[in-house]
């Protein structure tokens, strides 16, 4: 069977997910995670991907990316694995794959999804049980979003630029947000366009997005595109 071709629109988010394989750890010792985090920033500055959130779980990681090239994301994916299997392969005395496969993305609707999208990868370690407040955890971006923690490897989104005015409103703007856990139905949403590699956004926008690539959005059967303007104006971001 084919592999599913990719999104590969310039200038709109994607959220990525990458499993290790058959589930077991990608992240053995602080070193790893260090490590990981290093060659992400390498890349993402070699491929013009600008990451807003991510989340480093024990057997899994989550990025928020956003491309500033056509194939960025699919580039910058396909060095980091080279680069992070390497490094572990070595550093363990291992061989073979560290990977469930390919990376998975979905297509991110900024205006509506992006801050949940945000507080959905850096809830994960809350989900999981591992610590109580996501602040807790270490190999996460809510440091720097939510506590204003140093960390080169992110670039601000627009719409997290938007919360407030100056760096302190900002962080205590996000901080609220996190006054409550994403609910069911958007956890729902979420994964479901995760796992079927398709697009987290509301409908118009999906219509845009299938006039513009030709590609399926939804599940289901797809249809003949549907274009929608908003008060006149076509854009995506």
């Amino acid at each position: 069977m084919p592999r599913k071709p990719r999104f590969t629109l310039p200038g709109v988010p994607q959220h990525v997910i990458q499993r290790g394989n058959n589930r077991e750890p990608c992240f053995l010792a602080e070193m790893d995670y260090r490590r990981y985090l290093e060659d992400s920033q390498t890349v993402a500055e070699k491929y013009r991907c600008r990451l807003h959130a991510y989340v480093l779980m024990t057997n899994h990681v989550h990025l928020l990316l956003t491309p500033m090239e056509e194939h960025g994301i699919g580039e910058m994916m396909q060095a980091l694995g080279r680069r992070f299997v390497y490094y572990v392969n070595k550093t363990y005395r291992r061989t073979g794959t560290l990977w469930e496969g390919r990376y998975k993305a979905s297509l991110i609707d900024s205006e509506a999804y992006l801050l949940t999208c945000m507080r959905y990868i850096e809830l994960n370690p809350v989900r999981a049980g591992m610590v109580n407040h996501a602040g807790e955890y270490k190999w996460s971006s809510y440091g720097a979003n939510a506590q204003g923690r140093d960390d080169a490897l992110l670039s601000p989104h627009p719409l997290y630029t938007a919360l407030g005015p100056n760096p302190e409103a900002r962080q205590q703007a996000y901080r609220e947000l996190f006054r409550h856990h994403v609910d069911a139905a958007q956890l729902h949403e979420i994964r479901d366009a995760l796992n079927h590699e398709l697009v987290l956004g509301r409908s118009y926008f999906k219509d845009k997005i299938e006039a513009l690539t030709q590609r399926q959005t939804r599940l289901g059967i797809p249809g003949r595109p549907r274009v929608e303007e908003e008060n006149g104006v076509y854009y995506i971001d």
